[in-house]
């Protein structure tokens, strides 16, 4: 009775197992998907830079003194020539005057002993002067001469000098901020008075790996096709600078350690808007013309520094209620890729997918591959994530969103 008991409950058990309901299937995620294609694009290739002056130098006193004049205001543009600073002149035109009137005297002494040596000489036509006399008097000449050639060289250095005392502007640039006030004392040599530099042109500088030289020095020699944009840059605001640039220098070496070489491009700066040191962004006109595989940023999913989209896939699946048959349906599929340079909302896509390939780019957050997917319908927000974006101002923020400055294209 026992076994026969337990064999009925075993059956029991067993008929009401299968009765129970099997969970029901993960609905298909709604997404949108979007068709590759091949495409010209027009886009550019951006570098961080750092604008610089063709010439920038320090000024600093040729001779000692106290500041008794500043003829400028500090970051005005001024000329080549005009005057900025004046140290005390007082000692250096008494110095100027003194060693003058030596040559005065000097030129005076020179003139007696040329009178007297023509004297001696004429006597000694005559036989009528001592030999010794005579040389005397040539000796005297000579003397005569070098005093005046050394009191004029000093006269010249205390010209040299009392110009010192003015500092003028080497050049054509913008002044800084004054490093002395009126009152200080300057030593030659070592005081900074205050910086200049040139501001137009205004040079661009920027770094470009060693695989791209030949390329820029096809550029510089103007071997490739001319553009009238072919150098442009953006401002810390965004903002684009109206004027266009020309390759001026391209560095002696590349570093060994980078695996870099600096580039200078020349801008046209004739408001001063430029100022030395500025980061800005260097856009160089792509001239390729082979059409580039053009995807929406949305698309791209970004895992520990790699890139992925997702392909949209027909398959067909097992039918749960009876095995041996099958009905269509569309999966995700997981697919690497390399990206290229980011254009506005999109991004080129240089290896890992080809024209044709059908990639979704709306609803990848809740994709994995093997996912099935509905293109029927338009993915929506959820109410707790549309209140998540009402309360953080409108601004959702993505993770699986491309960042545009971390692809460069570079």
């Amino acid at each position: 009775m026992t076994r026969a008991y337990l064999a009925l409950l075993i059956s029991l058990l067993l008929f009401v197992s299968c009765k129970q309901k099997q969970p029901p299937p993960i609905p298909p995620t709604p997404v949108n998907v979007f068709t590759v294609k091949a495409q010209n694009v027009l886009y550019y290739d951006k570098y961080p830079a750092t604008t610089a002056a063709l010439s920038q130098v320090d000024l600093r006193p040729e001779v000692q003194g106290y500041i008794t004049g500043i003829s400028f205001i500090e970051g005005d543009h001024v000329r080549k020539g005009q005057k900025l600073y004046e140290i005390d002149r007082q000692l250096y035109e008494e110095s100027y005057d003194q060693a003058k009137a030596n040559v005065e005297v000097a030129l005076g002494n020179l003139k007696q002993a040329q009178q007297d040596a023509d004297r001696y000489n004429y006597l000694n036509t005559k036989d009528a002067v001592a030999t010794q006399t005579l040389d005397h008097a040539n000796i005297a000449l000579e003397n005569a001469k070098s005093s005046v050639k050394a009191a004029e060289q000093a006269m010249r250095m205390a010209a040299t000098n009392l110009n010192y005392s003015i500092i003028s502007a080497p050049f054509d640039g913008t002044v800084g901020f004054s490093q002395v006030k009126l009152g200080n004392m300057v030593t030659v040599g070592q005081t900074i008075l205050n910086t200049i530099s040139t501001d137009d042109p205004m040079g661009v500088d920027f770094l470009i790996s060693e695989k791209q030289l030949a390329h820029f020095e096809d550029l510089k020699d103007d071997k490739q096709q001319t553009i009238d944009s072919l150098f442009t840059i953006t401002l810390p605001n965004d903002s684009l600078y109206p004027y266009i640039g020309k390759i001026s220098i391209i560095d002696r070496a590349v570093d060994s350690q980078t695996g870099t070489i600096r580039v200078r491009v020349v801008f046209s700066n004739p408001t001063y808007s430029l100022k030395p040191g500025t980061s800005c962004v260097l856009r160089v006109h792509n001239l390729e013309t082979t059409p580039k595989l053009l995807v929406p940023s949305k698309a791209i999913v970004e895992i520990m520094g790699e890139y992925f989209v997702y392909l949209a896939k027909d398959t067909l699946a097992r039918n749960p209620d009876d095995s041996t048959k099958t009905h269509p349906v569309h999966i995700a599929m997981q697919k690497k890729v390399q990206l290229g340079q980011t254009i506005a909302p999109n991004v080129i896509i240089k290896q890992g997918i080809k024209a044709g390939d059908r990639i979704v780019v709306d609803g990848v957050q809740s994709l994995h591959t093997g996912s099935l997917i509905d293109e029927s319908k338009k993915p929506g927000i959820a109410k707790s994530e549309k209140d998540s974006t009402n309360k953080q101002g409108g601004l959702q923020n993505n993770s699986n969103k491309l960042d545009s400055s971390k692809n460069s294209g570079h």
